[in-house]
């Protein structure tokens, strides 16, 4: 099977269910942010030794194909007659709950923040640190699709939710590795 299918020559591209949009949709843009977003956690993963933090990455980037399978599918074509989804598998409260019961555990390590935090930290906080600012863009583009079409709110919850996460977890990793962060201080130059 051949990778390209010329169908998208002309700047259009195909949603679940067959609806053609123009590339430059809200849709298509929200769930482009979410792929990018999967793909530097990918690059992320590749900076980290500890399994039990790839292992929460691992899922992570397994929902992260779940909420972009959900985000490329019209609110129209998502439910099926008998009130099914279409979908075999879509983002619940558990996933979110899964993420801040990994923040409180990593937070127990950490000391509180009297500052705002630098992106840093070592290279691999660094690369979370981008996850996260790259999260931040995928939840406003999904936010951006709902003031049009109607986005179910765990996915913008699950999202934001992941980018606190991300936060956290730079931290965690920063003191784990022994790497110092850097405070924004407007009182000291």
């Amino acid at each position: 099977m051949k990778i390209y299918t010329k169908t998208g020559d002309k700047g259009e591209t195909a949603l679940y269910g067959g609806t053609r949009v123009s590339k430059a949709s809200a849709r298509v843009e929200s769930y482009g942010n979410i792929d990018e977003l999967n793909s530097f956690i990918g690059f992320a993963k590749s900076e980290i030794s500890d399994e039990k933090v790839l292992a929460q990455l691992k899922k992570i980037q397994f929902d992260l194909f779940t909420v972009g399978s959900e985000s490329a599918t019209p609110t129209d074509k998502l439910m099926l007659a008998n009130g099914k989804s279409r979908l075999s598998l879509m983002i619940s409260e558990t996933e979110i709950e899964e993420l801040e019961n990994w923040m409180d555990e990593f937070e127990k390590e950490l000391e509180p923040l009297q500052y705002f935090i630098l992106p840093g930290g070592g290279k691999s906080a660094t690369a979370l640190h981008l996850c996260r600012t790259v999260c931040r863009r995928a939840e406003r583009s999904l936010v951006f699709l709902n003031e049009t079409e109607e986005v179910r709110p765990e996915l913008i919850k699950y999202l934001n939710r992941l980018s606190d996460y991300l936060f956290v977890l730079a931290r965690y990793i920063s003191k784990i590795n022994g790497e110092t962060e850097e405070y924004w201080n407007p009182n000291e130059r």
